[in-house]
């Protein structure tokens, strides 16, 4: 007889008994060896089939700013969403479940079964590498904004991954750190989002980290089995970090379900031994194939049992739509002096754009949050394209701030046959037999455990890139490779190089990949001078660093690295007196300044939160030149901004997906509002903020629970620049009253309401938050901390309710003694307004009995 699924079976529902008896049937027809060969992954990107129980293969794909599928270069373009930090500036938890659900439709458009999104680390300093790929610092902003994005993605039948449990809130030395994390801040804090997304959210997978915590590495911690398991009543699957489990038997006993990536990895064979001499139960691998199958059903991976669930469709014109307002809802603006902002078209004649990031912007961070996107729309093409030809539009770049030199962009290059843009990538084995070949349309390459159909990885000694770079202009160009190993490059026929290239001493593995080594090599060439480049890259001399156990096994499977290109620019010196001269002559200046992939990446920490270069000196110089000058700030986490009285306007854009450019137009001349309020505390200074350096292994969290805003009531505290909450709109806001109906409150949600007048001239949105203190009380807390929020929308002299939702947690601690939560009895403050920093309503509530 074949199984069915039962009418009420859902995606999002927990397995009947029925589904579980059919679960365990087919668990029962598998050998030891069949079922820990599902337990790690069958290579870079996806799961075991087994026959035998109908499971076809499983595909998982990175992650936060779009789904990029299995392979990790132009060949598969994907949608590229705004940031984390820019989705948790919207506080629109709608949107985001919608963005989730474009996110489901790209999953299935790839083959993608399981979405490894979202990151729900906290922002605890702006030093930490990932802070663009987390959403906030604060847990309740976190979880909301996570179990939309969860909710829309697997209600599309897609799985979604919560990550990185937990604690890895920084990356110096991310794969063996000990983050030593107080009771009451890891239940508090850290756990919280992660726990609203396995309960409300009903997450279907979750990855452990690669630090320990506590004294336990991640992938062998008990908070596994006692928190997720026994606590929580999590029924899904947890899978590891990327190489982060080490161990056979102490990570198969925790609650540790699947080894990534595969097919190596520290279970196989030495699992099997283990639970045939008795160190490891057979009960305990069974329940992990169990969730392995409970995941293949939810996703539609076990036949017979398919999903019930299908993302909605969206066709370009509504990916870019959706793409297009929720950047211009995440962007945040936190300075409009004399309303400078929206622009009035009608009144602009000339318009100056400039700034390193304003032709090329970045749109995404580094690291596994990397997609390649099918175009992007830089500031400079989506202002043009808004003001068509009435408003004339200038561009400079007034400074360089990099010091790496970027990936080739494909203007410059040319198929050595001619026929269009590219470039020519051979595979070719130790005796020069050409193994096979591709038509390549970018200049950064990623082979993970293969080179594609009829390529023999194991035949393969080195890879060559064959190009033609035309000149766009005359000047001194500089081309060059990065990678790891040995590179050689000719031009013209003629080698210019031939160099081992190594990473320092204790790198870490990503940042390797991120940020490698270069060899550059200048050439001068006069307008539309064609010259041919071979880039030689030798694979059998691939080592990677040794800084972690999986460091071999990822060298012997990952081939990365690029073809850089420099074209001609002026100094910094004539680049900014080039960039006032235009700004001077402009009605409104534009400056676009941001962070590199050499400051925001996955696989290190920030040293510093300055804008690279000299763009501060730029932003000066234009104000001085142009007192309509407007900022764009171009970062996924915070720099400092000490310009920031002396300009008309700041915007903060984050990292905000490939409509950047028309989103920014939108915002500027008023089609759209800036709808973000800040996601986390902008520092005014980097004094006193929490570091990511480990002493001897350790990185102790001394802040405990007042990291961000929280910690506004200890001593040494540091003003921000702009306060967690605050951003404006294009009207203004009366907050009128407060109302808190009901009495005691001890164990129940409920509702403060907040009425608001728009007191404007225009149409606007407010995000409303009510905050939560405890004036008196014997516990140690924080002054306050959000307990909800809500978004309304007025017209113009309009009144509106937010009915804004108090989670009862908001009222609770953990007791350590007793570990479990609890509520203080006593008075319980509510504060109301638009930012942490301004709350010009208050109400006293009772709670329990004192």
């Amino acid at each position: 007889m074949t199984w069915q699924p039962t009418p009420t079976d859902t995606p999002t529902d927990t397995p009947s008994a029925a589904d579980e008896e059919e679960f365990a049937r087919r668990l029962g027809a598998l050998t030891l060896e069949q079922k820990v060969r599902l337990l790690t992954g069958a290579d870079f990107w996806s799961l075991h089939p087994e026959p035998a129980v109908g499971l076809r293969r499983l595909v998982v794909s990175d992650g936060p700013a779009g789904v990029r599928g299995e392979l990790w270069d132009e060949r598969s373009p994907a949608a590229n969403v705004p940031s984390p930090t820019a989705l948790a500036a919207t506080w629109d938890e709608p949107l985001i479940e919608r963005l989730g659900g474009l996110l489901a439709h790209e999953a299935r458009g790839k083959g993608v079964d399981v979405l490894l999104a979202p990151t729900v680390n906290l922002h605890r300093t702006p030093y930490g590498g990932r802070h663009f790929e987390c959403f906030s610092e604060d847990p309740l902003l976190t979880a909301r904004i996570g179990v939309a994005y969860v909710r829309g993605v697997q209600d599309g039948g897609v799985a979604a991954t919560v990550k990185h449990f937990v604690g890895n809130d920084s990356e110096t030395e991310r794969m063996t750190v000990d983050a030593r994390i107080g009771e009451r801040a890891l239940r508090e804090l850290y756990l919280a989002p992660f726990e609203a997304i396995v309960g409300e959210g009903r997450v279907w997978a979750v990855m452990a980290a690669y630090n320990g915590v506590n004294g336990h590495p991640m992938t062998e911690s008990p908070l596994l089995r006692e928190v997720l398991h026994d606590d929580w009543g999590f029924d899904g699957l947890v899978m590891s970090d990327w190489f982060a489990a080490r161990t056979t038997e102490q990570s198969a006993r925790a609650a540790l379900d699947l080894v990534m990536p595969g097919p190596i990895g520290p279970w196989g064979d030495a699992l099997v031994a283990a639970v045939r001499k008795g160190k490891v139960d057979e009960a305990v691998v069974d329940d992990k194939v169990l969730r392995v199958l409970r995941l293949a059903a939810r996703v539609g991976a076990l036949s017979d049992m398919p999903t019930t669930a299908w993302p909605p469709e969206h066709d370009a014109a509504s990916v870019t739509a959706r793409l297009r307002e929720t950047a211009a809802a995440g962007f945040v603006l936190a300075r409009n002096e004399d309303a400078v902002l929206p622009l009035d078209r009608s009144a602009l004649s000339r318009i100056a754009v400039l700034g390193p990031n304003a032709a090329v912007a970045r749109t995404l961070g580094g690291g596994s949050a990397t997609v390649f996107p099918p175009y992007t729309v830089s500031p400079l093409d989506g202002i043009r394209a808004a003001l068509g030809d009435d408003v004339e539009v200038t561009h400079g770049i007034g400074v360089t701030p990099q010091n790496r030199t970027p990936v080739a962009a494909v203007s410059y290059l040319r198929h050595p046959d001619g026929s269009g843009e590219g470039a020519e990538v051979r595979f070719l084995a130790a005796d020069g037999t050409l193994l096979g070949s591709e038509r390549r349309a970018g200049a950064a390459y990623t082979w993970m455990g293969s080179y594609g159909p009829g390529v023999p990885v194991g035949r393969v000694a080195r890879v060559e890139v064959h190009t033609v770079v035309r000149a766009t202009e005359a000047g001194r160009y500089a081309i060059g490779g990065s990678g790891i190993g040995r590179f050689r490059m000719s031009v013209a026929g003629a080698e210019v190089f031939d160099v081992r290239l190594q990473l320092p001493p204790g790198a870490d593995l990503v940042e390797g990949l991120m940020t490698p080594p270069q060899r550059l090599h200048t050439v001068d060439l006069a307008e539309g001078e064609e010259t041919e480049i071979v880039l030689t890259h030798d694979i059998d001399s691939v080592s990677a660093p040794a800084s972690a156990s999986a460091g071999d096994a990822v060298g012997d499977a990952v081939t990365m690295f690029q073809l850089n290109l420099q074209p001609p620019h002026g100094s910094d010196d004539e680049e900014i007196e080039r960039a006032v001269a235009l700004a001077r002559a402009a009605d409104v200046a534009v400056v676009v300044v941001g962070t590199t992939e050499e400051v925001e990446s996955e696989g290190f920490d920030r040293d510093s939160l300055a804008l690279p270069g000299r763009q501060d000196e730029l932003v000066r110089r234009v104000a001085e030149a142009n007192p309509r000058t407007v900022v764009v700030v171009n970062s996924g986490a915070p720099v400092l901004l000490p310009w920031a009285e002396e300009v008309a306007a700041v915007l903060l854009a984050w990292f905000p997906g490939q409509e950047f450019g028309n989103a920014l137009a939108d915002v500027l001349l008023g089609v759209a509002e800036p709808g973000g309020r800040l996601p986390t505390v902008w520092p005014a200074s980097e004094r006193g903020l929490p570091a990511t350096e480990p002493v001897e292994g350790v990185l102790a969290y001394d802040e405990g629970l007042f990291i961000g805003y929280r910690g506004d009531s200890r001593a040494g505290w540091q003003p921000p620049r702009y306060g967690f909450g605050h951003g404006l709109g294009y009207t203004t806001w009366e907050y009128v009253s407060i109302d808190v109906p009901g009495e005691e409150r001890p164990d129940a949600d409920f509702t403060a309401e907040v009425r608001i007048r728009n007191s404007g001239a225009r149409h606007g949105k407010e995000v409303v938050q009510v905050y939560a203190g405890r004036p008196g009380g014997g516990v140690e807390r924080p002054l306050r901390w959000l307990a909800g929020f809500a978004v309304v929308e007025a017209a113009a002299g309009a009144e509106a309710v937010a009915t804004v939702t108090v989670d009862a947690r908001a009222l609770r601690h953990w007791d350590t003694e007793a570990g479990q939560w609890a509520v203080e009895p006593g008075t319980f403050r509510l504060e109301a307004g638009p930012s942490s920093t301004t709350l010009p309503l208050t109400a006293d509530i009772a709670v329990g009995r004192e």
